[in-house]
């Protein structure tokens, strides 16, 4: 598990490679909180249920293991937005800004940074 570094680390400019794309930045520390706490247990279901991703101490059998596909930010946004396979689509049951929160926490947790 990863241990948060203090807030001031996390505002700094950090490249961070995603799929060949880098962020601009880091989001703060608690962007990445509420990220992590969407995923963990207020989404409907709960991303943690279907998938791995060890930062959220997840260990979800049904979905892709995230921290193995470590996938850029339009991926995570397009299976919240379209689902796939035995994954529903979140559009209706998180808003735009949610899915975006989402996306950040796991491409933060699932690249090397």
């Amino acid at each position: 598990m990863k241990v948060w570094p203090g807030r001031a680390a996390l505002c700094g400019a950090l490249g961070l490679a995603a799929g060949g794309a880098a962020w601009a930045g880091t989001p703060d520390a608690a962007r990445l909180e509420e990220g992590r706490v969407l995923f963990q247990k207020n989404a409907t279901p709960a991303c943690a249920v279907c998938h791995t991703l060890e930062d959220a101490q997840a260990t979800g059998p049904i979905g892709p293991n995230l921290d193995e596909l470590q996938p850029d930010r339009d991926q995570v946004l397009a299976a919240l937005r379209d689902g796939g396979g035995a994954m529903p689509s979140f559009a209706e049951t998180l808003t735009q800004e949610q899915r975006e929160t989402v996306a950040d926490y796991v491409v933060w947790a699932t690249h090397p940074h």
